[in-house]
């Protein structure tokens, strides 16, 4: 299924012996998670002017159902002629080869070469870079980290992950990945990579309603009801979930010292004592570690941008970073 946004319009020809208007130039944006392919035309300024969404089976699609999707998708561009696309993608990706290399949950993705489909679909240059790590890029170029050099832009909810600008440039290692599944707890449980203790496991989603429902909460407990709660198990819950999301941007800030760290998704509806939460515990962390010879002391933002519309900025920043 397609979602349209604004409608086309249709430009009457010039009239003999004059020159044509050159139609504004747009930015083009993709992104590709399990189930699901997004696509966005938008201004140079990051607004959004059209948009399209198709869905497909993650666990039963074969290549030619995610060409399917994509393709459906990027109907969107029809009557646009933008300047790249950027495809904001999960799972490990080869932004050189233009593949998508691997995704646990979706099979059919697994060497996936999207920036190939793309082009051939859209006839503009494409290029693909991990969700999180684009994230970083929409918020340099469209949100709180305009200006900066060096800042963390976070995944949270049901999707958690990092991405890093430092020095200007995004720091994407080949075969890196967005920080989800970097080891918190050596004994702790399992998780879908795999690997045991992986920051996944405590600071998504699924941990913060499975927790609710053991503290008595009920069941589908969300952040921002918990917040609005006032009693002891609630507050309790709320602030072993903060605590659990800044366990792994503690480790972010000691090896890379982003000093800002902007929240996106579920961040958003644990309003400012949640957010408080987070830096007091990056503050705390540091201060303990006396880095203070010219460290920025953290700072946590929560983004105002409508969390559709965070991985789609992303796909916008890396065609303008590559401008």
């Amino acid at each position: 299924m397609v979602h349209e946004g604004s409608p086309l319009r249709l430009v009457p020809e010039p009239a003999p012996g004059t020159v044509a208007p050159r139609p504004p130039r747009t930015l083009g944006a993709v992104e590709l998670v399990p189930g699901r392919v997004r696509a966005a035309v938008l201004t140079m300024s990051g607004a959004v002017l059209r948009r399209a969404e198709a869905s497909y089976d993650a666990a039963t699609a074969l290549p030619a159902d995610i060409d399917a999707a994509l393709a459906l998708a990027a109907e969107v561009f029809a009557g646009y002629h933008p300047v790249g696309v950027g495809v904001a993608a999960a799972g490990i990706v080869d932004p050189g080869a233009g593949l998508i290399t691997e995704v646990n949950d979706v099979p059919a993705l697994h060497g996936y070469p999207v920036t190939a489909r793309l082009a051939a679909l859209t006839g503009a240059p494409v290029r693909v870079e991990h969700r999180a790590r684009l994230q970083v890029l929409g918020d340099r170029w469209f949100g709180a980290g305009r200006g900066r050099r060096t800042f963390a832009s976070v995944s949270t909810g049901e999707v958690l992950g990092v991405g890093i600008l430092y020095d200007g440039g995004v720091l994407a290692p080949a075969g890196g990945r967005s920080g989800a599944h970097m080891t918190v707890s050596a004994s702790g449980e399992a998780c879908t990579c795999g690997g045991r203790g992986c920051w996944k496991t405590v600071a998504t989603t699924r941990w913060l309603r499975e927790r609710a429902r053991a503290a008595g909460l009920g069941d589908g407990a969300t952040l921002a009801a918990l917040v609005e709660r006032d009693d002891e198990a609630a507050r309790r819950t709320v602030e072993e979930y903060a605590e659990n999301v800044a366990l792994g941007l503690v480790n972010v800030q000691h090896l890379f010292a982003p000093g800002l760290f902007v929240l996106h998704g579920e961040a958003r509806e644990g309003g400012e004592r949640f957010r408080t939460l987070i830096e007091e515990r990056l503050r705390s962390d540091v201060a303990a570690a006396g880095a203070s010879a010219g460290a920025e002391l953290p700072q946590v933002l929560v983004s105002g941008a409508a969390v559709d519309d965070v991985a789609l900025l992303g796909g916008a920043g890396l065609v303008l970073s590559h401008l």
